[in-house]
């Protein structure tokens, strides 16, 4: 059994994500040229941590191996969009299959869809590329865009990181919680994509 004192930690952390300011998190926005800046940047939107902590409670919902592959599918995906998007590839509708993202993870969160795995590491790994594309477009030529992919996937992994610690302390006992920040999460997706929030 999970003490109090822990499910609590992880109630407060997971609203203090959620308090952010909203998402600047697209091309030509802010400062990325340092781990710092990366590691910062999946902080600054609630397109990136609604997605992330998600994907983190959908994989402890799933529980098994879902609980290390889909969290690594989207951390190895993203950085394969990511480089992409630093080599000037062109990926098709960034944009809206980011926040196409977020709707359609707190669906499946929200409903508790159970896919099998390997269809959660296509659907999740589908969604990081784009999200890692969009990052990848707006490091500047000159900087070092290297240490801030390095800095977005570890901050990227904390939030799945916290989603799974969220899932495994609150979600398994109490399915209706982790349904709710599914329902939230898709919430917040509609909200950004009207340009409401």
């Amino acid at each position: 059994m999970i003490p109090a004192s822990t499910k609590r930690t992880a109630l407060a952390a997971i609203l203090l994500l959620a308090a952010a300011m909203p998402a600047y998190a697209h091309v030509g926005v802010g400062a990325t040229s340092s781990f710092a800046a990366g590691f910062a940047h999946p902080l600054s939107g609630l397109d990136h941590m609604t997605v992330m902590i998600a994907v983190g409670l959908w994989a402890a919902l799933k529980g098994g191996k879902a609980i290390w592959a889909w969290p690594l599918a989207f951390v190895g995906v993203m950085l394969v969009g990511g480089a992409l998007g630093m080599l000037h590839v062109p990926l098709p509708f960034v944009e809206p299959a980011t926040l196409a993202s977020v709707v359609a993870l707190g669906l499946l969160l929200g409903l508790v869809v159970d896919l099998p795995v390997a269809s959660g590491v296509a659907i999740i790994g589908l969604f990081a590329l784009f999200h890692g594309h969009a990052h990848g477009t707006e490091v500047p030529e000159n900087a070092g865009g290297l240490e801030y992919m390095a800095g977005f996937a570890a901050t990227t992994a904390l939030l799945h990181g916290v989603g799974i610690a969220a899932g495994l302390g609150l979600g398994l006992r109490f399915r209706s919680l982790a349904r709710a920040a599914g329902a939230a999460c898709a919430v917040v997706g509609v909200g950004l994509a009207l340009g409401v929030l």
